[in-house]
């Protein structure tokens, strides 16, 4: 029988979770694809790039929102089975409101590990293939990014300024090249037009002229016809990987470089160990670890808090009080989690104060539950 009630609160809570889950994350996806239109119409990148990239952003959202997301059905499934007398049948099968507070707990650890395992693997994974499509995209839209009376930087190393154009013929037109550091040029001409398709990508530039610079060197050329190809040129999105676009074993590689380095145990203190381990954000690299391996433990705290609902039932004095002071503890913990995390990584002693707090606090609200449930009362609730 005790299991049976137990399947039947795992099963609605569950339900709850998966729709609410899938519903918040599909609006806040949509919310923040509108957001990356500029990938498009800025940057000049295909539909198929923006698209691909959302779509691979959808996992960090429901990370994001999962601890949330688990409070709330925590607190729908019980406050429910409250209203509608259904947790006096856990109190007639013999079922302790302690007893009860631990299979909380137990299915906490469930959610725990599902958002262990989404930010060790999943979300990582998911952004840097995201990315990645940026890496292998050139400059797809060009035509759309061209714009009249504008000068337009979007594109790594070249500025394009144009007069007039209509249906891709560009009037009056003048383009900056950086070639490298000690080398650049520029094109003015007096007309021109754009030819892009799934091979070809140019400008064919007419009646002109080409300064180049070199060191405090000038050389002027006149052309009447130049092509300037477009396919060498990248945008200037960010291709190269973030920190949380690292794979959880280059994270703790990451890590371990600086510990040594800190130890002095490696000489050859140098700033880049590898792709997007740079001592120069030690910072960033700790948080990371820090959000991936240590934040979802909030889970379980989360968990123990929204149990305490069952101390109150729904004919005891300020009991939607009660309840919405419960439900703003948990809110309090869940926004800690984040804050906490920005502060762990500038000292020694942050780090070990974000790592105790969780621990400390289940510790302080099991101890109050105890004490609740048995002695604050007189006689015990369990009853």
């Amino acid at each position: 029988m005790k299991k049976l009630v137990f399947r039947k609160l795992i099963k609605d809570i569950s339900i709850f979770f998966i729709v609410s889950t899938i519903s918040i994350s599909v609006i806040i996806w949509i919310i923040q694809a509108v957001n990356f239109l500029d990938l498009v119409s800025e940057d000049g990148h295909s539909l198929r790039v923006y698209f691909l990239f959302t779509l691979y952003s959808l996992p960090k959202i429901i990370g994001k929102i999962l601890p949330f997301i688990f409070m709330i059905s925590l607190f729908y499934t019980i406050l429910r089975y409250e209203l509608n007398n259904e947790l006096v049948i856990y109190w007639i099968t013999g079922i302790s409101k302690l007893n009860f507070a631990h299979s909380i707990i137990k299915i906490s650890f469930y959610y725990f590990f599902i958002q262990l395992f989404l930010t060790i693997i999943i979300i990582p994974h998911t952004l840097d293939k995201g990315r990645s499509f940026f890496r292998t995209s050139n400059i797809d839209l060009f035509s759309s990014i061209v714009k009249e009376k504008k000068f337009i930087d979007t594109i790594e190393n070249l500025t394009i300024f144009v007069e007039n154009k209509e249906n891709n013929i560009l009037k009056n037109v003048i383009i900056k090249e950086r070639i490298d550091d000690n080398r650049s040029q520029i094109t003015i001409a007096q007309s021109g037009r754009l030819i892009t398709n799934e091979t070809i990508k140019k400008i064919i530039l007419n009646e002109g002229k080409i300064i180049s610079h070199e060191n405090k060197n000038q050389n002027i050329i006149d052309f009447s016809e130049f092509s300037l190809d477009l396919t060498k040129y990248n945008t200037n999105t960010i291709t190269h990987p973030k920190t949380q676009e690292m794979s959880s074993i280059n994270l703790i590689k990451c890590l371990d470089k600086f510990i040594k380095i800190n130890q002095s145990i490696e000489k050859n203190q140098k700033k880049n160990f590898f792709l997007g381990c740079n001592l120069e954000i030690s910072e960033s690299i700790i948080e990371e670890f820090l959000k991936r391996f240590f934040s979802p433990i909030f889970i379980i705290l989360i968990g123990l808090i929204s149990s305490l609902t069952i101390l109150y039932n729904k004919d005891s004095g300020n009991y939607k009080l009660k309840n919405i002071s419960i439900f703003i503890i948990g809110i309090f913990f869940i926004f800690s989690s984040e804050i906490g995390l920005r502060y762990a990584s500038l000292s020694i002693t942050n780090m070990f104060a974000y790592l105790a707090f969780p621990i400390i606090s289940f510790i302080i609200i099991y101890i109050y539950f105890n004490f609740y449930n048995t002695d604050l009362r007189g006689p015990k609730i369990d009853n």
